[in-house]
């Protein structure tokens, strides 16, 4: 699968700065910051800094450091955010996955106890 990378999208723009974020943790690689419609008490978006469609292609084609730095910047998130009794890490991927923003993101919730992941059926 190509992936095509569209630097109009939100995450790419706020990347340069045309957009404002709240930011939680910057590293030489990614970004974290609050999401504007939270769907738990923390809900924070890592994004690699360079144009990555989705977890597949950043796995692919992101360099060892940047894998590294997003890693560690994740990390870094739980511990800032206090999220010891746990959290879920969610990446959506193209259609099926219903991925909003085409750029690599995952979601970081916590907060409160957060059910189970998937509805049955």
């Amino acid at each position: 699968m190509a992936h095509r990378y569209d630097d109009s999208n939100i995450f790419a723009r706020i990347l340069r700065g045309e957009i404002p974020n709240r930011t939680v943790h910057e590293s030489e690689h990614s970004l974290a910051f609050e999401d504007i419609q939270p769907q738990a008490p923390v809900h924070v978006l890592v994004i690699p800094k360079g144009a990555y469609v989705g977890l597949d292609h950043f796995l692919a084609a992101a360099s060892e450091a940047e894998q590294l730095d997003f890693n560690r910047t994740v990390a870094e998130v739980i511990r800032l955010k206090d999220l010891g009794d746990g959290f879920r890490a969610i990446s959506n991927a193209r259609a099926h996955g219903l991925q909003e923003v085409p750029h690599y993101h995952l979601h970081i919730l916590g907060g409160r106890s957060l059910g189970r992941m998937l509805a049955e059926g």
